[in-house]
């Protein structure tokens, strides 16, 4: 348990945790949650041959030659008699294809003379879209655990649904603890700072699909911090700092007085070493971040986010890419280090430039990287060029 590696740590997390039950919702309100069902098609999409353009239908075989006019289609309102030889309708895009039809002119190739239209000769299919072009009645369109996004969610709207199952939003209650923080605009003391740990989580939990409860900051007592935790009514409780050894840090000697049941006690990262999880004695999950914001923000990339997938069904591990590095990196130490970084893309190919400082409490660095670069314990220098293992951040 104590100083595991860090994929190995990630396992012990998510043996742990079960995938919340389904409920149904308005399609409209699915966006970011994730299926827990597959969708399939009701019917043909488009449901009959259409028009591709603006211009005339008729038969291929009556081309080229003047078609008399028998009418119109548009999308909504088709044409409801059959169209015969030697005759043409007006029709625009998206609209059905009469009956008797199997090819369209377009408009700026045709021209008009009263009743008639004269048009050039095209073969039958020309600028036809086929009935289920898209796709066929019971195809499958959607599979259970994808996360709906707004093209995910226009595929289920062209099928025909109203609402879809979802699995159910994990409930995170977030907890920081330290006398030096405050919250906005509170007016800090000389010793204290704001706190962007808890800000900055819970934005990436209501992003990954989760519900984040914030608690007001706990300071450094014992009793206080066992209240803050029994009081916390969530699927997973998130506390930020105070996870070390140290006289003030006192989560775990909390969590032990609520029957924590340890599973991580510490995690070779760097940064992020004092990560811990475990269960406590109701059953509630407990992860553990350590205070720095780069550490926290880290390890929620490399714990929390897969915890909130698994608890939605979704894909835990985190989806890596390859790239070469832009600059020289020194050799690692013994514990795995995910630093921050800047990505580039020119030429069909994607470079990683690491920033110099990597000081575990620097929010500034972190705004400015948009992928973490991953050094395994004991990695030798790599130059310029190397292929390396880098997370993409969920970045603007």
């Amino acid at each position: 348990m104590k100083l595991l590696p860090v994929d190995d740590a990630r396992a012990a997390m998510l043996a742990e945790i079960a995938v919340l039950p389904a409920q149904r919702v308005p399609l409209a309100r699915s966006i970011g949650r994730v299926l827990a069902e597959d969708v399939a098609a009701v019917r043909d999409q488009p449901p009959f041959a259409a028009s591709a353009m603006d211009g005339w239908a008729m038969r291929g075989a009556d081309t080229p030659g003047a078609l008399r006019i028998v009418g119109e289609s548009a999308a909504g309102h088709g044409y409801e008699g059959s169209v015969g030889a030697g005759e043409a309708v007006r029709i625009f895009t998206g609209a059905a294809l009469p009956d008797g039809c199997d090819a369209i002119v377009i408009q700026e190739d045709a021209q008009r003379e009263g009743d008639t239209v004269r048009v050039p000769r095209v073969a039958a299919g020309h600028y036809v879209r086929p009935a289920g072009g898209d796709f066929k009645a019971g195809a499958a369109l959607l599979a259970r655990g994808q996360r709906v996004d707004p093209w995910r969610l226009s595929l289920a709207a062209s099928a025909g649904l109203a609402e879809v199952a979802v699995h159910a939003r994990p409930r995170v209650a977030l907890i920081s603890t330290g006398e030096e923080i405050v919250e906005a605009p509170a007016t800090p003391g000389r010793y204290q700072i704001y706190d962007s740990g808890v800000p900055a989580i819970a934005a990436m939990i209501e992003g990954w699909g989760g519900l984040a409860l914030r608690a007001r900051p706990v300071r450094d007592d014992l009793d206080a911090v066992i209240e803050a935790l029994r009081a916390a009514e969530a699927d997973l409780i998130v506390t930020v700092g105070g996870a070390s050894v140290g006289d003030h840090d006192l989560v775990r000697a909390a969590a032990q007085a609520l029957g924590l049941s340890l599973r991580v006690e510490s995690v070779a990262v760097r940064p992020g070493k004092p990560t811990f999880f475990g269960v406590l004695g109701d059953g509630r999950r407990l992860l553990g971040l350590p205070g720095n914001p780069a550490s926290a923000f880290v390890c929620a990339e490399m714990f929390l986010h897969p915890i909130v997938n698994a608890y939605q069904g979704a894909p835990s591990a985190p989806a890596t890419i390859a790239a070469r590095l832009a600059s020289d990196l020194a050799a690692n130490g013994p514990r795995e280090h995910w630093l921050r970084a800047k990505l580039s893309y020119a030429d069909g190919s994607v470079t990683v430039r690491p920033y110099g400082d990597q000081d575990s409490s620097l929010v500034s660095v972190f705004a400015l990287s948009d992928a973490l670069l991953r050094r395994l314990p004991g990695a030798e220098a790599a130059s310029a060029g190397t292929a390396v293992e880098v997370l993409p951040l969920a970045r603007a």
